[in-house]
Parts: C-alpha cells; structure tokens; sequence
C-alpha cells in the first residue's frame, strides 16, 4: 500500500501541557516549528507514550483520531484531502481501516494545516 496514502495519528503536547493531535502521510514528518507557529503556541513536541495513552485512551502504535479519551483539537496535513481513499489506524497496533479523507471531517472537527516536511 502507498506509504503516502497511510496516515499517522501523532499525538503531541504545547508547551501548556495542551495535548492535540496531527494526521500526517506515511512517508512525512511533521515541523513542529511551523505547527507551533500555525495554532500560536510556543512550542509544541511529541507526546511520551504514556501520556499519547492517557490523553486518547490508545497504545501508542495503535492510537486513532476516533474515539478518544479527552476531547483533543485534531489538525490534518491539508494534502490528505486531495487523496482518494486514506487508511487510517482503527484504535489497534496493525489495525487500517480504507476511507475517503472526507469523512475525517465529517467525524471529526479538523483543522486543515501545512506542516509536513519530507522524511
């Protein structure tokens, strides 16, 4: 399956302490420089594993943006929109569920952002 086309559900935490999660391609990194800047935080990083799991409910490997413990803002590379079909972790380790990036925010309230850099 197209790396491009898998998306990564990256839980990360602003300088706050404030979790939110980024939907990110397979074979992209995310600039934290330029999300922070995006939503006006300080900074922003990832979160450690056991607080990705206290926040979302999910093993890290596993996390999905659906169903989380705690309501947590959700910001999607903008590309992801312009893709057919997406497969997205379904809340378990090796668990992709295929759908149409649309209903991401049908589900989801998603704010649309660029912060992807190349791998």
């Amino acid at each position: 399956m197209d790396e491009h086309a898998v998306i990564k559900t990256l839980v990360f935490e602003t300088n706050e302490k404030k979790p939110l999660i980024v939907l990110m391609h397979g074979d992209r990194q995310v600039s934290a420089k330029n999300l922070a800047r995006h939503i006006g935080v300080k900074s922003v990083e990832p979160a450690t594993p056991d607080r990705a799991a206290k926040f979302t409910g999910y093993l890290v490997g596993g996390t999905s943006p659906f169903g989380t413990r705690t309501a947590i803002p959700v910001y999607a590379e903008k590309t992801i929109f312009e893709l057919e079909k997406i497969y997205i972790n379904g809340g378990k380790r090796g668990f992709l569920v295929e759908i149409e990036p649309a209903v991401l925010n049908e589900i989801l309230k998603i704010e649309e952002v660029e912060v992807g850099i190349a791998n």
